[in-house]
């Protein structure tokens, strides 16, 4: 007997069986558990909780900081 895949929400952390989430929803849901779930996930993005790492480059701040193109 196969055992169905699991998978952990990372919005609310509920294990669920991802075959049967997208069986239920008439769109993909990817990594979440409901519509709900990957609503919040948009809305912590949105409201920039998340947020990207950037090296700063100090070879980047000193062409922007001259304003003219860098040749």
């Amino acid at each position: 007997m196969a055992v169905p895949p699991k998978a952990v929400c990372p919005t609310c952390s509920k294990n669920f069986d991802p075959v049967k989430a997208r069986a239920a929803s008439s769109t993909s849901l990817g990594p979440f558990c409901s519509p709900r779930c990957r609503q919040v996930d948009l809305g912590k993005w949105l409201n920039e909780e998340y947020r990207v790492p950037v090296e700063d480059d100090s070879t980047e701040e000193g062409r922007s900081s001259e304003g003219g193109e860098p040749s």
